[in-house]
């Protein structure tokens, strides 16, 4: 898929329309483009490649801007990825008239990301999905393969 954070459209899709579709719809239509890409994803530089029922992947451009006093990347940048990737896995496998927020989350941080780190490839797998709550975990890796962070979370699930 094009990489959304160049181009696109940037807002928020109605609630009413958001939920009236499945999860996997829902990210498969952010990555047509036929819904415009969240505000956050713009700020952040982190954006959608792919979605399939229980399994995604954003990637991310580190930059000296995300940089800490210590002078590598925020670790709070680093779990909104992850976040934003486990919690897609999760919308994955929702259907229409569900919705979801995260409850708990776990990072740990395996190297120091730097501005030099280049693109970054996160990968969301959901674990479970159950009546209530959903699990899913995820892994953080440079484009040499290399693995930078990983997590897991679990979400509170919503009927509307």
């Amino acid at each position: 898929m094009a990489d959304l954070n160049s181009n696109g459209n940037v807002g928020l899709v109605p609630r009413v329309d958001a939920v009236a579709v499945s999860g996997l719809e829902f990210l498969r239509r952010l990555l047509d483009g036929t819904y415009p890409r969240p505000p956050f994803s713009k700020e952040t530089d982190i954006w959608p490649v792919s979605a399939e029922a229980g399994h995604v992947i954003f990637e991310a451009m580190p930059s000296a801007r995300f940089y800490n006093p210590m002078g590598i990347v925020h670790g709070g940048w680093i779990a909104t990825l992850l976040d934003t990737a486990l919690a897609c896995a999760v919308h994955s496998s929702l259907p229409p008239g569900q919705t979801f927020v995260t409850l708990e989350m776990k990072t740990v941080f395996v190297k120091a990301v730097l501005e030099k780190t280049g693109k970054l490839r996160c990968e969301g797998t959901l674990l479970h999905t159950g009546g209530r709550v959903a699990s899913s975990e995820g892994r953080i890796y440079d484009a040499r393969g290399t693995l930078m962070a990983h997590g897991s979370e679990t979400c509170l699930i919503s009927h509307v």
